[in-house]
């Protein structure tokens, strides 16, 4: 008989654990921070492109500025807010997130994310079975493969 007819090469999700070290627990906040940083930086540009955008304008008009003036510049900062605002939502999920890492216990184990991966199928099997598989790894290195492979 054909293999062709009798077996399939699928594509399946994959359960990325970690094991929780004090390593990772570094790791994972000195990352977050650095994302929170990194926000806050971007907070302060927008804040200085608005406020030059604002000068630009205001340089440019007669005084006192005419309605369209000041609805030029009450939409750069309605945009600058609203910018900020999205931001300042990001650096509060990261600070949850901070706090949640500083609540795990050690040789815990957390789901990490998702990776895929291809498998055969073939007549008979247990397809339940094939699509759940976990990888668990602790500072990197892989300690377990989980699931009919």
């Amino acid at each position: 008989m054909d293999e062709a007819n009798t077996s399939l090469l699928l594509k399946r999700p994959i359960t990325l654990k970690i094991i929780v070290t004090t390593t990772w627990k570094q790791e994972a906040q000195q990352q977050l921070q650095s994302q929170i940083t990194q926000l806050d930086d971007q907070m302060q540009q927008i804040e200085i492109q608005g406020q030059r955008a604002i000068t630009e304008i205001q340089k440019q008009s007669i005084s006192p500025p005419g309605p369209a003036v000041t609805e030029q510049i009450d939409n750069i900062r309605l945009q600058v807010n609203e910018k900020k605002s999205e931001m300042l939502e990001s650096k509060n999920q990261f600070l949850q997130q901070m706090q949640q890492v500083q609540l795990l216990e050690l040789d815990q184990e957390v789901v990490q994310g998702q990776m895929e991966s291809f498998f055969r199928l073939e007549k008979g099997d247990n397809l339940l079975k094939k699509l759940n598989v976990e990888i668990v790894v602790r500072d990197g290195v892989v300690e377990e493969i989980r699931g009919d492979i």
